[in-house]
């Protein structure tokens, strides 16, 4: 493709970035556009992992039938604002027809080509820039309660083997051993060697903007409204701060893709999987490297601000505010999972994960419209952006993939 080419990426995610670098790269004239600034939405708040492993959707066997058990557990980290059932239900039946054995292999052989290459991936994207020091080699532990915790995760251990992710074991005194942060409350640890984490999610992406920007990339604050499709195709991007022609365009906006991909004619069933995180600052005592806490469902990695506790599933919608009860567990599992941990403050955030029902991102052209989606991504936004924003820029500089990409394909819906 001429150079002459414009392309306008809308989201300044770590996808959208992703995408602009790379397509800035194929030597493509870029302008990346949103409504604030680099990677301070959904990309600001996830839990920083690295997580190559990350192979299988929530929708695992059985849940359609352990559901409605879990959401009336106090103890157990899935929420639900009654009052947004209503809204929610056509999703949510979407969403747990997929929660068999069929689906959520075929979901996580879809899911595998995206993350389980994610830190080759990040170094590749950040590898021009200042961006490269918010990463960090680690492992990513799973701790559990004890030896039948774990082997209650066989099914998705199975998967996450069958992807080539085999975990290192270790039970009893080797739990302290390896990590003094975990109390007894831990009984064993699944330890994911070559993985890593980022220190800093927002900065990261930001200074990944910074290096898009340094290679003669263009960002705008605006608040985009609509397209000009006239002919058929994409022709420009509308937005409260003017028009902006382009010759395609990426949309990888998260969750607010939604309404966007609603004026070019597809209906997506996305819906907001509300997460928190609370940052406890000036900590001691925490954990060495990235661990995810079977019982809560969340993971704690320490960055530069603190360490910081993400996880836990709401369903609310993206109007209402942070709710108290998913608060008050995260910080109740924090305490019981480490109970040496000390610090000087602690901050919380409540954030918007874009869950389809199907699991899987949408990467691809809308028809023949010229707009190619990159958004979807659930629980695997930060591990699978890279890859993605690589992906969805080849296709628009015509490079041909290495891998089968009909299983994003965003008309399937």
């Amino acid at each position: 493709m001429s150079a002459a080419k414009h392309i306008v990426v809308i989201g300044a995610g770590i996808v959208g970035v992703s995408a602009a670098i790379w397509l800035t790269r194929s030597g493509l004239q870029v302008t990346l556009i949103d409504r604030a600034a680099p990677g301070q939405g959904t990309s600001f708040g996830n839990a920083g992992v690295l997580a190559s492993c990350s192979v299988v959707p929530v929708t695992a066997p059985g849940l359609a039938f352990k559901g409605p058990k879990l959401l009336l557990d106090p103890s157990f980290p899935l929420f639900l604002r009654w009052s947004y059932l209503p809204r929610l239900a056509p999703w949510l039946l979407r969403y747990l027809r997929h929660a068999n054995d069929n689906d959520t292999r075929r979901i996580s052989n879809g899911l595998t080509p995206i993350v389980g290459d994610s830190v080759e991936q990040h170094k590749a994207l950040s590898e021009d820039g200042d961006a490269s020091r918010y990463m960090i080699p680690s492992d990513y532990t799973f701790a559990y309660a004890d030896r039948a915790a774990f082997d209650a995760d066989a099914y998705t251990w199975q998967l996450r083997r069958a992807a080539g992710f085999e975990p290192e074991i270790l039970e009893g005194g080797s739990v302290q051993e390896y990590d003094a942060a975990f109390g007894p409350a831990v009984g064993l640890l699944a330890v994911m060697h070559d993985h890593g984490y980022i220190t800093d999610p927002g900065g990261y992406v930001a200074a990944l903007a910074e290096t898009f920007k340094g290679m003669g990339g263009r960002f705008v604050t605006a608040e985009v409204k609509d397209f000009d499709l006239s002919g058929g195709a994409v022709r420009a991007v509308l937005t409260d701060q003017g028009r902006f022609d382009c010759d395609h365009v990426v949309l990888s906006a998260g969750i607010w893709s939604k309404p966007l991909a609603a004026k070019l004619g597809l209906k997506v069933p996305l819906e907001s999987e509300r997460g928190y995180h609370i940052v406890f600052k000036q900590p001691a005592n925490g954990p060495k490297s990235p661990a995810m806490v079977a019982a809560g469902k969340f993971v704690a990695t320490p960055m530069d601000a603190g360490l910081r506790c993400a996880g836990v599933v709401e369903f609310g919608g993206l109007e209402a505010g942070p709710s108290k009860a998913p608060l008050r567990l995260l910080r109740k599992t924090v305490e019981n999972t480490f109970p040496e941990l000390t610090y000087a403050d602690s901050e919380e955030w409540l954030g918007h994960r874009p869950a389809p029902t199907d699991s899987l991102p949408l990467i691809g052209e809308i028809g023949q419209s010229g707009v190619y989606t990159a958004f979807g991504h659930h629980h695997i936004g930060l591990t699978g952006g890279p890859k993605t924003g690589r992906l969805v820029a080849g296709l628009i500089a015509g490079d041909r993939p290495n891998i089968d990409l009909s299983v994003y394909n965003p008309n399937r819906f």
